[in-house]
């Protein structure tokens, strides 16, 4: 019989001696702040030094100055307000859109055999190539931005929703149908709870991409709201002004994340993938 001399048992009445873990020096709240800090230094730097032409790239250290004064004016907001308001509005139908129609078809193998050509024969298609047609039929307003927004989200969402509805485990449904639950009653108490995961994953994934659309639309076709700002500053060549508001577009995009995510973990503490994320 060997023994491991590289990891001796402690004697009786003898603590064991534990090596303190290199890991824990940095808690892991302040990792993501470190790498930021480091990125943001970097381009200060090479601003700094010439490395970037400073014109055309102006130091970090300007742009926030430049944020910070937009930060304080109540136009700021307003251009804030009204880039909310269309992604508000797009992702809304876009939720009112694909959440029945994802269960629907996920309930419904033959429904969703018939129509799956469809949609992934319109899924694919790049909803910048529709801002002509949106131009067309709504102008250059805030319906256009709905109309673009609310196409681009709908996919993630009905697709999230349909793979939940039928990824719903078939003995829990067979269970139910034998103690004489109606569909409704399977619908709600089963269907829903189990794929309920899969659809706030989807919110979340279709509140990014709405974002997008409604900044792309806004630069595009010169909607009003932050993307049209920032292109007004790089044609005016106030480039610290246009890096500002670049900034403040992936802060808004940021912020709506992380209150999605907040969101899912209240709504689903229950659910076995919030716990195990929370003992992690």
């Amino acid at each position: 019989m060997s023994v491991d001399v590289t990891s001796p048992v402690p004697e009786a009445g003898q603590a064991r001696v534990t090596t303190p873990s290199h890991r824990g020096s940095v808690p892991d709240w302040a990792l993501p702040w470190i790498g930021i800090s480091v990125v943001l230094a970097a381009f200060e730097l090479a601003s700094r030094t010439g490395v970037v032409s400073t014109r055309n790239f102006p130091p970090v250290s300007e742009m926030f100055a430049a944020l910070w004064d937009l930060m304080i004016t109540s136009e700021f907001w307003d251009l804030v307000w009204l880039t909310l308001q269309g992604w508000g509005l797009g992702l809304g139908i876009a939720t009112v859109i694909s959440v029945p129609l994802g269960i629907l078809l996920g309930t419904s193998r033959p429904l969703y055999t018939a129509l799956r050509g469809v949609i992934e024969f319109l899924r694919p298609i790049p909803s910048v190539a529709l801002i002509p047609l949106a131009v067309l039929v709504y102008g250059t307003g805030l319906d256009s931005k709905v109309f673009l927004a609310a196409f681009a989200a709908t996919w993630p969402l009905l697709l999230q929703t349909i793979y939940g509805v039928q990824d719903v485990d078939p003995v829990a449904t067979d269970t139910a149908r034998s103690f004489g639950f109606s569909w409704t009653q399977r619908l709600l108490r089963v269907t829903l709870p189990s794929s309920v995961p899969y659809i706030a994953t989807g919110i979340r994934i279709s509140s990014s991409v709405a974002l997008i659309l409604v900044v792309t639309a806004e630069i595009v076709i010169g909607a009003p709201g932050l993307g049209r700002e920032v292109n007004l500053a790089r044609q005016g060549g106030a480039f610290d002004l246009m890096y500002a508001l670049i900034i403040a577009t992936g802060l808004l995009g940021w912020g709506l994340n992380v209150l999605f995510i907040r969101a899912e973990r209240r709504v689903l503490h229950w659910h076995a993938s919030q716990r195990e994320e929370r003992v992690a």
